[in-house]
């Protein structure tokens, strides 16, 4: 059976750091991949072979941005975070059958936003504006063309018979209109989002729930 593999960078990330802590940018690509091959090692019955893994992102922000509680600039194209991006996007090009998918950022209105679960704690009176700090604030920037290839190459792998399964490490629910064309023409769709929350409906639009790896579930 041959299987695609499509992967949710930024929120791959997010979660791998979250749940697995820091690591550099080689060992995070390598740990990406090795997760990948347990999504087609995992059913000893069935000989499956990668047809590719696609992994969705975007460039790591170049903007310089004003920080409200710092009241400075922050010029992003000199961050760690920057330079950590960029040579994981490095790592992830020399793998073989990966293809890196990058959409583009609308930074024109990037600013800083105060976390939601600081504000909610700010309202209900359990912290202070004196007490806020550098990490309880967020960048906030929008995403564009992520979506769109994700759903662009799960309608070409299906159209033209290239895969008979697609397993898709999301968090979100944008995917829907793109899986169930998939389904329609005979794709296994597998969804694996890391143990996140998902929402009972669209459990129709997909063929399994699956996550590899028990790390990803959230401390009680």
């Amino acid at each position: 059976m041959k299987v695609a593999i499509m992967i949710d960078g930024g929120f791959y990330r997010r979660r791998a750091q979250a749940c697995l802590g820091e690591k550099t940018a080689q060992d995070r690509a390598n740990e990406l991949i090795q997760y990948c091959y347990r999504h087609l090692n995992r059913f000893s019955s069935e000989s499956n072979e990668l047809y590719r893994i696609f992994y969705y992102d975007c460039p790591p922000m170049e903007k310089k941005v004003y920080h409200p509680l710092l009241k400075k600039t922050i010029d992003f194209g000199k961050t760690d975070l920057f330079t950590w991006t960029t040579d994981f996007f490095e790592e992830l090009r020399k793998k073989r059958k990966v293809a890196l998918r990058l959409g583009k950022l609308s930074d024109e209105q990037a600013h800083f936003n105060i976390r939601p679960q600081v504000f909610r704690k700010i309202i209900a009176g359990t912290k202070s504006i004196d007490e806020l700090t550098e990490n309880d604030f967020s960048i906030n920037v929008d995403q564009k063309g992520v979506d769109i290839k994700i759903g662009i190459d799960i309608a070409s792998l299906a159209y033209k018979k290239q895969v008979e399964r697609i397993i898709l490490i999301s968090g979100d629910s944008d995917f829907v209109p793109a899986a169930k064309l998939a389904r329609r023409e005979g794709i296994d769709f597998i969804l694996d989002p890391l143990y996140n929350h998902i929402k009972p409906d669209l459990y129709e639009h997909i063929d399994g729930l699956y996550t590899c790896d028990s790390s990803y579930k959230p401390q009680k």
